[in-house]
């Protein structure tokens, strides 16, 4: 029953994001958002990140950018400047509206996402999971998830995983169409936006390439 439940939300999952970029080309909002964010700072309008998947295999997340460029986050001094002070205009505004994530809908179709499961994680940190936190690898990670409607950046990734472990344990259609209701509420509200609680998950004493990933201050969900 399982499989055939996982089947059918692959499917479901082509045809949204397949219906979904049709008409957001055609709003035009996926012509609009790249030229503002180029309009608005230097660099691409889309970056990639590598993010562990399923079973732990390495993929590559689509994002708008919503930060400044290496070369433009700098202080009078050569500092970096900290992620809050890197985040662009129109960052802000996709941010808080979530529509930085948008891009994701090509991952959903190429099927290294789901439209509703955990989010993808850096690689580094599920090297510190314990061997049941692994257990939220058994499921595509997902554009929104049950830890994203209950506290979201509010939550530590351990939180976080707890929320996802319990998804996935009890996966159904049912969980998945409560958890899109929610996240249309969480979104409105633009709450849990920014990450606030690092634990031993992730903690960063691993070397992280600036500009490559919005500096784990950025998007840490």
């Amino acid at each position: 029953m399982r499989r055939v439940q996982l089947f059918v939300k692959r499917a479901a999952d082509f045809v949204i994001a397949a219906v979904a970029i049709l008409v957001l080309i055609a709003v035009p909002v996926l012509i609009v958002i790249p030229i503002a964010i180029r309009l608005d700072s230097k660099g691409p309008a889309v970056f990639t990140q590598d993010r562990a998947g399923k079973d732990g295999k390495v993929f590559k997340i689509y994002k708008f950018r919503t930060m400044r460029i290496p070369e433009e986050s700098l202080d009078e001094n050569g500092n970096q400047l900290e992620p809050k002070y890197r985040i662009t205009r129109v960052g802000r505004l996709l941010r808080k509206t979530s529509l930085d994530e948008l891009m994701q809908l090509f991952n959903v179709l190429n099927g290294t996402m789901s439209i509703v499961g955990p989010r993808p994680t850096l690689p580094y940190q599920i090297e510190r999971y314990t061997e049941r936190q692994r257990g939220r690898l058994n499921m595509r990670p997902g554009v929104t998830g049950w830890a994203q409607v209950n506290g979201r950046n509010d939550l530590s990734w351990t939180e976080k995983i707890e929320y996802d472990l319990e998804y996935v344990e009890n996966y159904s259609w049912w969980f998945d169409i409560k958890i899109l209701f929610k996240t249309v509420a969480v979104v409105l509200k633009s709450e849990g936006i920014e990450f606030k609680k690092n634990d031993a998950i992730t903690a960063k004493d691993v070397p992280v390439a600036v500009g490559t990933n919005e500096d784990n201050g950025g998007e840490q969900e």
